[in-house]
């Protein structure tokens, strides 16, 4: 019975302590353009450590941050979605010249509306974060970017 009370303690113990990362929060806003167009910016605020992968990365290479927008009769997609300069080094972790961030990250869709607003626009990205010594399992995060 000792032992069987002990064992549970330690399992208790070991989840208890389980860490959970969590070092990229994501944020939406929206631009508008003019009557038609508005631009969606989705950010991505890193923890200090941590980097987060472009939208192209080299085959053999982590996971690509990736957004893929609800369809929907009330817009129109206007190109692919941009992001800004980032950092490109050659990531001791994959062997290879990668583009990264660090700290924060935009990017940002155009889109033509269709239809009369309000609405709301649907989205997911995809992402992986890594340190200098580990990576985390690719991850999903609903974003809504409301159309006022």
């Amino acid at each position: 019975m000792k032992k069987l009370i002990l064992l549970l303690a330690l399992f208790v113990f070991t989840i208890g302590n389980a860490q959970i990362f969590e070092p990229v929060k994501w944020s939406t806003s929206v631009t508008k353009i003019s009557d038609k167009e508005y631009e969606l910016e989705a950010i991505a605020n890193i923890e200090e450590n941590w980097h987060l992968y472009s939208q192209t990365v080299p085959k053999n290479g982590p996971i690509a941050t990736i957004f893929s927008y609800q369809s929907s009769p009330s817009f129109l997609k206007k190109g692919n979605t941009k992001e800004e300069v980032g950092h490109t080094i050659n990531d001791p972790v994959f062997n290879m010249e990668i583009k990264f961030f660090e700290t924060k990250a935009s990017f940002k869709q155009r889109i033509l509306i269709k239809e009369k607003v309000p609405f709301k626009v649907n989205a997911t990205v995809e992402f992986m974060v890594c340190d200098d010594s580990r990576c985390l399992p690719p991850t999903e995060v609903d974003l809504v970017f409301n159309i006022q």
